[in-house]
Formats: structure tokens, C-alpha cells, sequence
């Protein structure tokens, strides 16, 4: 069987753009992996009218709506492979090769986080990447801004409306007098200290011997698509302020024709809502590809 449109990725992304083809009654292969990018947090925020709800609910729901349409065929698996063109690509999975008129890549990133003992354990619990999905419940206390590169400034010039907040360059570079001037009016104490580990909930233990402790830590990790799947293809990528992610026109179309890209692997910043938002106009834009293809 040709489906319409084969979706690589079953995550938020994913499952918004399904829907739009679902509802246009076209046929759809979601195969997703079942690593969702937020599961190690317990509380998703930002997303209206879901603000506070486990984001495993969040997908456990939403899948089960997108099971209720007949047109949907999901399989539990992982992407070995990809090719063709429009009209006529190949999915590999677990043995078998499934084709399409359509390809969507809601692949979601890999996060390439500070090498701190301790940091990664404590990703999505009380160390994140995004203040608006996880300042407000810090309820104004001590906030730490790890630095990654000159970008985490900007992290750091924007916390302080969710608590105190203290800026680790821990050895990444050193702002300009302008940066640093700017990062004084915001109210942020910047420490030069090297960070040696993170323990207890978000303290960080510093080279000098101190520890120091924190409501919450945030950085920035650089990111990169979570499966060679678009390099595979021949899409091309871009590298972004965050790291690389597949480059996509306004219709979500990637440099490959008939090859779609949606989510944290295809925009920046990242969010539930933003990654749900970048799906449903993926999906409607697809629908509209084959309803119009020489468009």
C-alpha cells in the first residue's frame, strides 16, 4: 500500500500535522520511536488550555484522538532508511519498506548538553533550556544560566524576570564591556568560577569550593537532528543560533521536493506549542501539495 504521506516521528509535531490529513481523509503512516524529547519532565507549560499536564498525557491523548480516524496506520519502530523522490519514497523500518507521496521529518533534535557531572541527570527535572515553560514554577528564587557561548547572554538577560539570577561562564568565553554593562542593569552577577559538578536538586559545586544552590539551573544545549534521516535524503541543513536544523520555505518544504520538515529539527526556539503550531501547518501545507502539485 502507497500511503499519502508518511510521517517519521509520532511526537507533538508529528501528531498535529497527522490531524490535518486525517481530517482531509488522507492516508497516513506515522513510525515513531517513543523517545519524545521532554520525557524525563513530569509537568509540560505554555501550551494553552493543557498548561501543568504531564506531556506524556499530552501525547497518550492525543494519540489516542488521531486512532479514532480509519485512515491512520501507526508502527512502533525506528527509521533505518529513506529514499526516492516525490511522489515515490521508501521508508525502511524493522524489515520492511513502506512508500509515500509525502515524507515529513518531525524528528525532533538531539541535545548536546555542557559535559558537567551531574547535569545530565538532571535534565527536564531542575535544569531546562526554556523560561517560559519552567521559570514561573521557580516561585522567584535563585536561577544559574550556564553558559555554553556567547549566545547564553541572552539567557541570562532574560531570567531575571523569573528569579535572582546568576550567570557560570565556566570557561566558555568572556563578554564585552558592552554585555557585561548590560548584564549588570539587568541585575545578574556574573561568576567566573568553573563548575566541578551539579548535586542535590540544582546546586552547583564550583573548582573554588563552593556550592551554591539554586531553585533552578538553565543552558543552552546545542542541538542536531536526532536521526541522519534528512542528510540521508539530501535535505539541506542550517546552522542556527542553536545549533543545526533542517532548512525549510514557509511551506515546511525542505530543499528535497516532496520531503516536509516540522518541529524542534526544522524551527528554533522549541516549545510544545510552537512545535504543535509548526505541525498543523506542515500538515495543512502538505494536504495542499496533493491537492495542487505542480503549485
Amino acid at each position: 500500500m502507497k500511503h499519502d504521506v508518511i510521517i517519521v516521528g509520532g511526537s507533538y509535531s508529528g501528531m498535529a500535522a497527522a490531524l490535518q490529513l486525517l481530517r482531509a481523509r488522507r492516508s497516513v503512516l506515522i513510525i515513531d520511536g517513543g523517545k519524545r524529547r521532554n520525557r524525563r519532565a513530569s509537568h509540560s507549560h505554555g501550551f494553552l488550555g493543557m498548561d501543568g499536564v504531564d506531556p506524556a498525557e499530552l501525547a497518550h491523548v492525543a494519540r489516542a484522538q488521531l486512532e479514532a480516524y480509519p485512515t491512520l496506520a501507526w508502527l512502533d519502530g525506528h527509521v533505518e532508511r529513506a529514499t526516492g523522490t516525490k511522489d515515490d519514497f521508501q521508508v525502511d523500518c524493522g524489515g520492511e519498506t513502506h512508500s509515500a507521496r509525502r515524507l515529513l521529518l518531525a524528528i525532533g533534535v538531539s541535545d548536546r548538553l555542557p559535559d558537567i557531572p551531574g547535569l545530565a541527570e538532571r535534565w527536564g527535572k531542575s535544569i531546562f533550556h526554556c523560561p517560559y515553560c519552567h521559570g514561573y514554577e521557580l516561585d522567584q528564587g535563585r536561577i544559574g544560566v550556564i553558559a555554553t557561548g556567547p549566545m547564553s547572554i541572552h539567557q541570562a538577560q532574560l531570567l531575571p524576570e523569573w528569579g535572582d539570577t546568576t550567570f557560570f561562564l565556566n570557561g566558555t568565553f568572556e563578554p564585552d564591556q558592552a554585555a557585561a554593562d548590560e548584564l549588570a542593569r539587568r541585575g545578574v552577577t556574573i561568576d567566573t568560577s568553573l563548575i566541578r559538578e551539579i548535586d542535590g536538586n540544582a546546586d552547583a559545586v564550583l573548582t573554588d569550593g563552593r556550592r551554591l544552590r539554586f531553585g533552578g539551573l538553565f543552558t543552552t544545549p546545542h542541538n542536531e537532528p536526532s536521526t541522519p534521516i534528512a542528510t540521508q535524503l539530501g535535505c539541506e541543513l542550517v546552522e542556527t543560533l542553536m545549533g543545526l536544523q533542517i532548512s525549510t520555505g514557509e511551506t515546511k518544504e525542505t530543499t528535497v521536493p516532496g520531503v516536509f520538515a516540522c518541529g524542534d529539527a526544522a524551527r528554533m526556539p522549541h516549545s510544545v506549542s510552537l512545535a504543535v503550531a509548526d505541525g498543523a501547518w506542515a500538515g495543512a501545507q502538505i494536504h495542499r501539495s496533493l491537492v495542487w502539485p505542480a503549485a
